[in-house]
């Protein structure tokens, strides 16, 4: 099936952001607004996991916390059936690799996507982990007014469709939360559909700028309606792709049996 699905992370595949809840849950909440309004968010989480690791904070232990933070059944359910249903997924997300990975191997779900576009992260050879900015801050700056400093989501969108185009025509569904989202949600094209999650920061940017999007809007409220219109959608554009085969098939047949009818017509001496 020629259908990628393209999910956001934070507050979409989880029903949390996975940066606020590990700094809430391990307590460093007083130290992580303290210190807001002095850097970049990206440098932040950074700062955050060398404080975790001055007060001995193990991996595992960071590990444990995010396997605890909140992903809604139906959408572990939505994600597996879109999988075996033969469709592309992708997850372009502002968290970062490692909090990824955990939670999606806790769940049993890191096999049903093909790539994850994200914030690299690593463990230092002290053993703490290191975040880094998915854009190089220094070196380039994207100039997007939807999308923080570290990573543009409509850059990673626009790459995301330059790569998977070469195999052919694909269809697009895009599912997110955030001001980001609608920045990939404006790289979306008229056969594309665009999931945003109502009453969050992409539902009131659509509501101001309904006409930016070119793609279909569905919007959704909880895990039950993401899976319910998930499926459909992927439902939806499988019978259209079988119609539109039919349909060439038809046309194909048509000229097949009119050069026939031509072909026995007698030819006139």
């Amino acid at each position: 099936m020629a259908v990628v699905v393209v999910f956001d992370f934070d507050k979409t595949i989880i029903d949390c952001d996975s940066d606020n809840w590990v700094v809430d849950e391990l307590g460093l909440t007083p130290l992580f607004t303290q210190l807001l309004p002095t850097m970049p968010w990206n440098s932040l989480m950074d700062r955050m996991f060398m404080e975790l690791h001055s007060q001995g904070k193990t991996m595992e232990e960071i590990a444990e916390c995010l396997k605890r933070a909140p992903l809604h059944p139906r959408i572990i359910s939505a994600i597996k059936s879109a999988h075996a249903s033969g469709c592309d997924l992708r997850i372009v997300s502002d968290a970062n690799a490692f909090f990824i990975e955990t939670v999606l191997k806790h769940h049993g779900l890191m096999d049903c996507f093909s790539e994850i576009k994200t914030n690299p992260s690593f463990v230092d050879g002290e053993g703490r982990l290191r975040i880094l900015p998915y854009h190089d801050l220094k070196s380039s700056s994207h100039g997007c007014n939807f999308c923080p400093p570290n990573m543009c989501k409509g850059l990673v969108m626009e790459r995301v469709r330059t790569s998977v185009s070469a195999e052919g025509k694909k269809r697009f569904i895009y599912l997110g939360d955030g001001s980001a989202d609608f920045c990939s949600g404006l790289k979306l094209g008229e056969g594309d559909y665009l999931m945003p999650r109502k009453n969050y920061p992409i539902w009131e940017i659509i509501c101001s700028n309904p006409k930016l999007i070119k793609s279909k809007i569905n919007e959704w409220s909880n895990g039950e309606e993401l899976e319910k219109i998930l499926l459909h959608l992927i439902t939806t554009i499988s019978i259209e792709e079988k119609c539109n085969m039919r349909s060439d098939k038809c046309q194909a047949s048509s000229m097949d049996s009119h050069k026939t009818f031509q072909s026995v017509l007698p030819v006139p001496h």
